[in-house]
């Protein structure tokens, strides 16, 4: 077999006329060959594809990593564009109030059943005290319960225990709009039936109590229910100010009041809060004289 082997290659080096046999059993060895080799293919095929798919998890991974923080930043993007807006819109409303204003901004909220107060992040040092007026670019937001050397407390117009002298801007009407534990609610219990008041009516601040400056927006009247059997009708009315969105305040000094950069050395009087009782009371002097 051997010997067989060896003139065979004798006969290849030398002759060509062993190729036409070659080349039919070449034919014949190659599925064989094929079946042979297609597990090593087979095998490299395979961990060449699993490459390529660990490679795109990763890149589909990095990319999604990407594009969420592209994201986070067109929002950010997005709200420092409307933070620009919002106090470009209080640096405007500032210039027209004719008293000196101090740009807070909000740093807790709590809105606990019937209690409505926020945390603003200007306090004593910015010569904030107890009793001041705070506003937002649509209207009074409320005032100043209490005021620390960093932070300030900011009692809200629609808390129950509160109460703001105000008078419809169409004719004058005095009356007191109280807060109704609602952040879209304004009460106004001590208007007769008859009263010359209509749906859509702007109250504005009447600047009795000496708390709020006369002439900033309060809130609309949207609704007048007659109560023929009681002395007092029924009356709603919706807050101007943007009370649950708002970030930025303006918290408002008198215009014969100086605001200090620096804690002052000299105590600085302090004005309560005003109350309904005081407003009341105001009132009826006021009608007496």
């Amino acid at each position: 077999m051997a010997l067989l082997s060896i003139i065979l290659i004798l006969l290849e080096l030398n002759s060509s006329r062993l190729k036409p046999l070659r080349d039919v059993l070449s034919v014949l060895v190659y599925p064989i060959q094929y079946i042979v080799a297609a597990p090593s293919r087979l095998y490299h095929n395979s961990i060449d594809s699993l490459g390529s798919y660990q490679n795109l998890v990763l890149e589909n991974k990095d990319l999604k990593q990407q594009h969420l923080i592209n994201n986070a930043k067109l929002l950010k993007f997005a709200a420092l564009e409307k933070e620009n807006i919002r106090l470009r819109s209080l640096l405007d409303s500032s210039f027209k109030l004719g008293e000196q204003v101090l740009v807070a901004e909000l740093m807790s909220v709590n809105l606990a059943p019937y209690e409505h107060v926020v945390v603003v992040n200007k306090g004593s040092q910015f010569g904030v005290h107890k009793g001041q007026a705070v506003l937002d670019d649509n209207g009074i937001i409320g005032q100043v319960t209490k005021s620390l050397p960093l932070s300030a407390e900011i009692i809200l117009i629609t808390d129950p225990n509160h109460a703001i002298p105000v008078q419809v801007n169409r004719n004058g009407l005095h009356t007191i709009a109280i807060g109704s534990g609602q952040l879209n609610q304004l009460s106004l219990p001590f208007l007769p039936n008859n009263a010359d008041i209509q749906l859509g009516d702007l109250l504005i601040t009447s600047g009795l109590g000496g708390v709020f400056p006369q002439g900033y927006p309060v809130a609309v009247v949207e609704s007048f229910q007659p109560q023929p059997d009681k002395p007092f009708a029924v009356i709603h009315a919706k807050p101007k100010a943007e009370l649950n969105t708002n970030r930025e305040l303006l918290i408002v000094w008198n215009n014969d009041q100086v605001i200090p950069l620096m804690q002052p050395e000299a105590p600085v009087r302090v004005e309560e809060p005003v109350s309904a009782e005081q407003i009341i009371t105001v009132e009826e002097h006021g009608t007496d004289q």
